[in-house]
């Protein structure tokens, strides 16, 4: 029942998932931008690798946002680049994750690991309403 309610609003008005995409990626931009580099020794991942995640999400918002804002019609191309980039994004995290395992603190893994977790969480979401996008088309 409470997944259906969540969902809802979603299935009713398919652009607020660039809405919520929009939100979280600027909330990993200053989650990574900001607070991490500030706790930089505590997490110990080199901050230009921090700078170059924070650049990314912004970018991911930005689109997200245009997606928001200015598509009328025909969203799911546009949704479907979202959710391509969302799982390259976690990839990149991953990646970086492995590259830099031998530096890297339990802090630096637990919030990455929620990051991507959360992530993966809206990426379902998204597809859910891109299947439901071709099954009312």
């Amino acid at each position: 029942m409470l997944k259906n309610l969540t969902m809802q609003p979603f299935m009713k008005y398919p652009k607020l998932i660039f809405l919520l995409d929009a939100i979280g990626a600027v909330l990993t931009a200053f989650f990574i931008g900001i607070i991490l580099v500030k706790l930089q020794t505590y997490i110990a991942m080199p901050k230009r690798v921090l700078y170059v995640l924070a650049g990314v999400a912004l970018v991911l918002c930005a689109y997200s946002s245009c997606c928001f804002v200015f598509l009328k019609n025909n969203i799911r191309p546009f949704l479907k680049v979202l959710i391509v980039a969302n799982l390259l994004y976690c990839c990149l995290t991953l990646g970086l994750l492995f590259f830099y395992f031998a530096k890297l603190t339990a802090l630096t893994y637990l919030y990455f690991i929620t990051e991507i977790l959360i992530i993966i969480a809206v990426v379902l979401l998204e597809r859910k309403v891109y299947k439901n996008l071709i099954l009312n088309n």
